[in-house]
Formats: structure tokens, C-alpha cells, sequence
């Protein structure tokens, strides 16, 4: 299965409703409906997410072609672990040939990769292959697309670790009380030095957010759509964007 190094998708034509010049920075997407799509299929679920895998591919590369800086996916969350051993073997054996292939192409394709999470229970290889992209992805110039992958994470744990780790600089000194604001705090979160998500489309039916970016989500637009995630495509995205414009964000304002 190849992820980073197959040949571009085609992109349809978006819709006349889209505007390309009015794009939100930044799109987060739990990735949900892998197994029901293997299922209806008479397949087993890994089947599903190898699928679901390759749509993460194409939709990357369409958000970096028509230039949407950010890109947040839920690839797998700290209550996935519940799941068959199977399931996650091959969940994990996904995001590992990936990663191969990330390291190969990422400074070519123009994106930059960043993990969301808790990476310390991945299994080693996997795990420093995370620190491995992240470190390339630091290393490159220019301007990028990147794409952050929740990864052992659930948005509760991210803001208990951050509390964990302002709680330490408290007690060393290094923080007051009274430093502590939204922005300082943010500052702590896996997602310090990116901008919120201004859209959050979840696919499958399912309407909640399932401990998805918690903190950052305070304020962002949501997209509900009926589409698994294997069938989501740019046409689907571009729905999801073109509803988005044409709501009002008022901020808590009038």
C-alpha cells in the first residue's frame, strides 16, 4: 500500500459555491467509518482501514493543492486501544509504512508532519519514526503545508499533560499565577504555535466529536456528513468547505 509516493490524485473542479480565495487555515478531521465501510463490504475492518488510509492520502495532497495550510486527522485515539489486537496491529503496521514513506518524500511534496498525542506506549519502531519525521520536518525551509496526526490521543489527556507540564514550570519558578491566560496556556498543547481549526468535518453519521481536539475546537465550525470516511473525496471536502463559508463567525460577538 503506498501512501506519499503514488501518483496525484486528480482533483475535480470544485463547486461554484466555493470560494478558493475565502479557505479556513486550518481543517481538522476525525477520520471515522473505516470498519462499517469494510463491513458492508463483507470485509474484515483492517481491510477498511487500509482503504481509509489511501483517502488520508488523497485528501493531504488536495488540501496542500488548493492551499489549506493546516490539516489535522484523528488517526487513532487513547480509548482505541480498547479495540482487537488485530485491528490495532494493523492500524499501527499502517501508520509505519507511511511514515517510510513520508521520510522519503516530505521535503519533496512540500508538506511538513506533526503528532498530537502521547507517543511514549506506541510500539518503539513506530515511535521513533514520529521523532524521526518530526525532526526532518523541523529541518526544512520554505513554506509548507502541514499535517498533524492525533496519534495516542484524546483532547482531555492533551490538557491534562499540558497541565502537567505548567504545573512544573510553576513550581520551578519559571511561571506565576498570574501568567496564566488562554494564550500562555496554549502554549502548552500539542497544537502551541498553530492556529485553531476554523472547520472540523467528521464523516460516518456520527454526531460528536469524540474527545477531539477539546481545547481547540472552542470556536470552530463543524460539518457532519453521512460519507465513511473510505468514500470521503475532494468533492465531499469541498462541500464541507463551501458550507462553511457560508456561515457567520461571530466569536461570541453580534
Amino acid at each position: 500500500m503506498a501512501f506519499w509516493n503514488r501518483k496525484k490524485p486528480d482533483v475535480p473542479a470544485a463547486g461554484e459555491e466555493l470560494d478558493r480565495t475565502q479557505l479556513p487555515q486550518h481543517v481538522g478531521i476525525i477520520m471515522d467509518g473505516n470498519g462499517r465501510w469494510a463491513k458492508k463490504r463483507g470485509l474484515p475492518r483492517t481491510a477498511g482501514h487500509a482503504a481509509g488510509a489511501e483517502t488520508f492520502r488523497t485528501i493531504a495532497y488536495y488540501c496542500r493543492d488548493i492551499g489549506i495550510p493546516y490539516l489535522t486527522v484523528y488517526a487513532f485515539s487513547t480509548e482505541n486501544w480498547k479495540r482487537p489486537v488485530e485491528e490495532v496491529a494493523t492500524i499501527m503496521d499502517l501508520l509505519h509504512k507511511y511514515l517510510l514513506e513520508v521520510l522519503e518524500k516530505m521535503e519533496r511534496d512540500g508538506f511538513r508532519v506533526h503528532f498530537f498525542g502521547n507517543l511514549e506506549p506506541l510500539p518503539p519502531a513506530l515511535r521513533d519514526l514520529c521523532l524521526r519525521a518530526e525532526e526532518t520536518a523541523a529541518s526544512l525551509s520554505g513554506k509548507r503545508h502541514q499535517v498533524n496526526i492525533c496519534l495516542n490521543y484524546g483532547g482531555r489527556d492533551e490538557i491534562l499533560r499540558a497541565a502537567q507540564a505548567w504545573g512544573r514550570d510553576l513550581l520551578a519558578g519559571r511561571q506565576t499565577v498570574e501568567d496564566l491566560t488562554d494564550e500562555a496556556f496554549s502554549r502548552y498543547l500539542d497544537s502551541r504555535g498553530m492556529p485553531d481549526p476554523d472547520l472540523i468535518i467528521r464523516p460516518s453519521g456520527e454526531l460528536r466529536l469524540s474527545n477531539f481536539l477539546t481545547w481547540q475546537s472552542a470556536y470552530a465550525e463543524f460539518y457532519f456528513t453521512d460519507v465513511l470516511w473510505p468514500d470521503f473525496t475532494p468533492q465531499v471536502l469541498d462541500e464541507a468547505l463551501a458550507a462553511f463559508q457560508r456561515r457567520q463567525r461571530r466569536f461570541g460577538g453580534v
